[in-house]
C-alpha cells in the first residue's frame, strides 16, 4: 500500500466511525465500497499523506456534518438552519470532481490570508496559484484535523457562496467547532481563508 492509500483509508475509517454511513442512509460496507475505487487508484500514486478525503454533497449533506466534528469531546454546532447551509454552493470553477469521493491535495487553513476580506483573499489565493476550499472540504478539514482550529486558525471557505453573497466559515466558539458565515467585505483576525493546491478524482490520480 502507498502512503496515500493508507492515509485515505485511515480517514475513511474515521468518518465511518462518526456515522457518515447513517447520514448517507446505507450500510458501512456499502459506504466503504464507494470509496474503494479512489483508494485503489492511490496504490500507485506519489501523493503522500498531505491529502484530504472528501465525500460529495450527493453522498452526505453538509448540514448534517458539523455536529460530527468535535474538540475535546465538545461537538461542533451551528446556529444556521439546514436550508441556509444547503444554500452554500460551489462557485464556478470550484465544482468537485465526479464521484462520491475525491481528494484535496495539500489542504491549509490559510494562515497567510488571516484578517483579509473574502473577496480580497480570493484574488490573492488565485494569484498564488492556489484553490479556495469549498464548504464540504472545510467540513472535512474540521473532521479529520480539528486540532488545526486550535493550533492555526479558523477559516473562510471561499470556494462556496450563497445567493446573497455570504461565504461559509468554521471557527472555534464555546470551545467547539462552529459553522457560520461572513459577508464578502468583512474580515476577522481569527479567520484565515482556506485553500489547497489541487483536487483529484479517481480519474485524475496518477
Amino acid at each position: 500500500m502507498s502512503l496515500a492509500s493508507i492515509e485515505a483509508t485511515k480517514q475513511l475509517d474515521r468518518i465511518v466511525a462518526l456515522g457518515y454511513p447513517d447520514v448517507a442512509d446505507m450500510s458501512s460496507d456499502s459506504f466503504r465500497a464507494l470509496a474503494r475505487p479512489l483508494i485503489s487508484a492511490l496504490e500507485d500514486s506519489d501523493l503522500g499523506t498531505d491529502i484530504l478525503l472528501v465525500p460529495t454533497r450527493e453522498l452526505v449533506t453538509p448540514e448534517s456534518l458539523i455536529a460530527r466534528t468535535s474538540i475535546n469531546r465538545m461537538a461542533g454546532f451551528t446556529t444556521m438552519p439546514p436550508r441556509d447551509i444547503a444554500s452554500f454552493l460551489p462557485t464556478d470553477g470550484f465544482e468537485p470532481p465526479e464521484g462520491p469521493f475525491y481528494l484535496v491535495v495539500d489542504p491549509h487553513t490559510g494562515t497567510c490570508y488571516v484578517n483579509r476580506e473574502p473577496d480580497v483573499a480570493r484574488k490573492l489565493i488565485e494569484s498564488d496559484e492556489r484553490i479556495p476550499l469549498t464548504l464540504e472540504e472545510g467540513l472535512a478539514v474540521a473532521t479529520q484535523h480539528p486540532e488545526w482550529l486550535l493550533e492555526k486558525n479558523g477559516f473562510n471557505l471561499l470556494g462556496s457562496r450563497s445567493a446573497d453573497g455570504r461565504v461559509p466559515s468554521i471557527w472555534m466558539s464555546q470551545n467547539a467547532p462552529r459553522l457560520g458565515s461572513v459577508w464578502p467585505n468583512s474580515r476577522h483576525t481569527w479567520l484565515g481563508n482556506a485553500y489547497c493546491v489541487a483536487r483529484r478524482g479517481v480519474n485524475l490520480i496518477g
